[in-house]
């Protein structure tokens, strides 16, 4: 039994099909510093940043016919990025952090003001003792639950229902888990902030 050659047909729709993919990788790549910084929040390290973009790209690259032209790539490449997060954290069974939350939005400034006794503590002094890497070590401490959520709206300024997109969860959850995860960072800058 011979091989026919490919009608005129299948050989346009074959090079219709790599222009597709070539125009898919190109705009994905442009988008790469944005996920990187969006990986760079998620994560503790450059290097964890790094394998988690990876991650990212090879999966996308893999699964580029399931995304539909004319819709949000970036939304589309973060929310793989969020689920590899995710995956990642449940690799490592990362409990959540199970102090209580009812310490109120005054967390930083009662601690603040215990440590120091009489003394005013004032912006500039809370500023001075955190460094940015400390901000960046203490986001990392937070519950990826909580995080990812810190991240896409604090940071990558995304809206709470396009977060809720990304994540695949209620916008009341986008909500909930933002005011949580931003409870909790406070709690750790604080500590940081004091031990510093």
């Amino acid at each position: 039994m011979s091989e026919t050659a490919p009608t005129a047909a299948e050989t346009r729709r074959i090079a219709e099909v790599a222009r597709d993919r070539v125009r898919f990788e190109e705009e994905a790549l442009e988008l790469s510093d944005q996920v990187y910084r969006v990986a760079r929040r998620l994560v503790a390290s450059r290097e964890e940043a790094e394998d988690l973009v990876q991650e990212t790209y090879a999966r996308a690259f893999r699964s580029w016919h399931q995304y539909r032209p004319g819709t949000n790539l970036r939304a589309w490449l973060l929310r793989i990025l969020t689920n590899l997060n995710i995956d990642r954290g449940r690799r490592k069974q990362r409990t959540p952090d199970t102090q209580p939350l009812e310490e109120g939005d005054y967390f930083l400034y009662n601690k603040l003001e215990s440590a120091l006794g009489n003394e005013n503590p004032n912006e500039e002094r809370v500023i001075e003792r955190l460094s940015q890497n400390a901000v960046v070590e203490a986001l990392a401490e937070v519950p990826h639950v909580f995080r990812d959520v810190v991240v896409l709206v604090d940071i990558g300024e995304f809206s709470y229902a396009e977060a809720a997109q990304i994540l695949d969860i209620p916008v009341g959850t986008v909500m909930s888990r933002l005011h949580r995860g931003r409870r909790v960072l406070k709690q750790i800058l604080a500590e940081k902030a004091v031990t510093s």
